[in-house]
C-alpha cells in the first residue's frame, strides 16, 4: 500500500484472532469492534454498562445482517461478538473481569486499551485514585498486567493497544501529587493521564522486547473526533468544541482507524505510535506519528510503573 492511504480495506482477515476492547460499546471503540467483527474476529466488548453493550452488540448483527440482504444472501456468518462486565475505577472489577476472560477464552491476540473518561469533576475512585489517572491509566495498567500471561499463548504473537491523546503534550507526572489532593485541574489531569498512557505503553514494550514473550506493545490516538468523550467538559468549552468540530473534526469511524491499523497492520512494530496524518494529527488517515519528549523520558516510565504496581498491587508476570 506504499504511496496511498491506509484505511479499512487494509486490514487483513482476523478470523484467527480475539480481540478485547475497553469501551468496545461507544465511540472509538464501538467502530474498532465493528471492523475487526467484521474481518471475522471474536470481539470481545469489555466495558461497565452491560445493557449499553448488549445493544451495541444487538446494534452489528443487525447491521450484518442487512449487509447480506443488500447483496441478495439470506445467510451467512454473524459477528461473533461477547460482552464482559468491566469498571476500569474499580479494582475489584478488573480483578473479576480477568477471571471470567480467562474462562471464558482460551487465548487472547489483540488487547486495546480504549475506554476513558476526559476532563470530569474531581471525583476519587473506589480504591481511592483520582478518577481520571485511576481509570484511563492505573485501570489499564491492572487490566492489562493481569492478562499477560494470558496474551502470551497466542499462537501468532499477541498485540496490545493503548490509546492516548494529543493532549498528552501538555501533560506531566507529579510524583508528589499524583491524585491532585493540592488543587485540580480537568485539563491538566486529562493531559497526565494521557501522557501516562504513553509512558506506559512505551515501558511495556522496553520490558517485553528484553524477554522472550511473544507480545508486542504500541500505541495510537484518534486526532479530534467526534466522540461522546467531552461531554463532562466546562459549558463555555463544550460549546466551543461543538462550534468547532465541523472545520476540524473527524467522524469516530476516522479517529479509529489509527487503533485498527496499530492492532491489524502486519508491518506495525511494538514501540510505535499512530494518529492521523493531517492538521497537526487532529484529522486524515492514519501514519506514524512522534510523541513528546516527555513521553519518551525512560526514567520517567520506570517511575511510574513502580508506582503503578504498588498502588494497584499488580506486578507484571515477566522475566
Amino acid at each position: 500500500m506504499t504511496g496511498r492511504q491506509w484505511t479499512t480495506a487494509d486490514v487483513p482477515d482476523q478470523a484467527w484472532r480475539t480481540a478485547v476492547i475497553t469501551g468496545g460499546n461507544t465511540g472509538l471503540g464501538l467502530q474498532v469492534a465493528r471492523v475487526l467483527a467484521g474481518r471475522g474476529a471474536r470481539v470481545i466488548i469489555a466495558c461497565r454498562d452491560r445493557e449499553k453493550a448488549r445493544r451495541a452488540v444487538a446494534e452489528m448483527a443487525t447491521a450484518a445482517r442487512r449487509s447480506r440482504q443488500a447483496v441478495g444472501l439470506r445467510e451467512g456468518p454473524t459477528p461473533d461478538l461477547h460482552i464482559v462486565e468491566l469498571d476500569l475505577a474499580r479494582l475489584g472489577s478488573i480483578r473479576d473481569a480477568v477471571v471470567e476472560l480467562r474462562s471464558r477464552f482460551p487465548v487472547i491476540d489483540v488487547l486495546i486499551n480504549n475506554a476513558g473518561v476526559m476532563m470530569t469533576p474531581y471525583t476519587r475512585t473506589e480504591d481511592g485514585f483520582e478518577l481520571q489517572f485511576g481509570t484511563n491509566h492505573l485501570g489499564h495498567f491492572a487490566f492489562t498486567g493481569l492478562l499477560i500471561d494470558h496474551l502470551a499463548r497466542s499462537p501468532a504473537g499477541a498485540r496490545i493497544v493503548t490509546v492516548s491523546s494529543l493532549a498528552h503534550r501538555r501533560g506531566s507526572i507529579d510524583f508528589d501529587d499524583l491524585m491532585w489532593e493540592h488543587g485540580y485541574s480537568r485539563a491538566a489531569a486529562y493531559a497526565r493521564s494521557k501522557l501516562a498512557n504513553l509512558l506506559f505503553a512505551y515501558e511495556l514494550n522496553r520490558r517485553l522486547t528484553s524477554t522472550s514473550v511473544p507480545i508486542v506493545s504500541l500505541a495510537a490516538h484518534p486526532g479530534y473526533s467526534s466522540t461522546g468523550l467531552t461531554r463532562n467538559l466546562p459549558s463555555p468549552l463544550r460549546a466551543g468544541s461543538r462550534a468547532a468540530e465541523p472545520f476540524i473534526a473527524q467522524s469516530a469511524a476516522m479517529g479509529a482507524l489509527p487503533l485498527l491499523r496499530a492492532a491489524t497492520d502486519p508491518r506495525a512494530a511494538g514501540g510505535q505510535y499512530y494518529g492521523p496524518g493531517n492538521l497537526l494529527e487532529t484529522k486524515g488517515h492514519p501514519k506514524l506519528v512522534r510523541s513528546s519528549a516527555r513521553s519518551r523520558d525512560q526514567e520517567l516510565a520506570r517511575r511510574l510503573w513502580e508506582i503503578s504496581e504498588k498502588l494497584t498491587g499488580v506486578s507484571y508476570p515477566l522475566p
